[in-house]
């Protein structure tokens, strides 16, 4: 999809800093990390969300998730780490392209998961009128 920023990036077409690449998927480090190690994994292939996945794709998603123990283990990522989808605007996806993010080397909060980055207790979480940030 040509208007797409994650297809433009798994074409080569923009720039990024990668971590992982074959002929399925790409990873590369997220512009606005939210851990100490943040990358995406998206497949090449242009699916729009979990929502838009079909019976075909299925062999590709199984495949990414088993590169993800590979793409942790490059990243030293020893202790854990946390696997995300966001899917959908009430999901906060804001890149309309299937993505993971693999975030590590920081123990990780329950609390975060239910709000944005570092945002106090009591604070509200990312809404609709949010800028959304680089890479969703």
């Amino acid at each position: 999809m040509s208007d797409c920023i994650f297809c433009q990036i798994g074409e080569g077409q923009i720039p990024s800093n990668k971590v992982y690449e074959d002929d399925k998927i790409l990873c590369f480090h997220d512009l606005d990390p939210q851990a100490p190690v943040h990358v995406l994994i998206i497949p090449k292939k242009h699916i729009t969300s979990l929502d838009d996945v079909t019976e075909e794709d299925s062999e590709l998603l199984g495949y990414i998730m088993t590169k993800v123990k590979e793409i942790a283990a490059t990243l030293g990522l020893e202790n854990g780490y946390r696997l995300v989808n966001n899917c959908g605007e009430d999901g906060l996806q804001t890149v309309k392209h299937l993505h993971f993010h693999l975030l590590g080397k920081r123990k990780m909060d329950r609390s975060r998961s239910r709000r944005s980055g570092n945002a106090p207790r009591g604070s509200r979480s990312r809404s609709r009128h949010h800028n959304a940030r680089q890479y969703d």
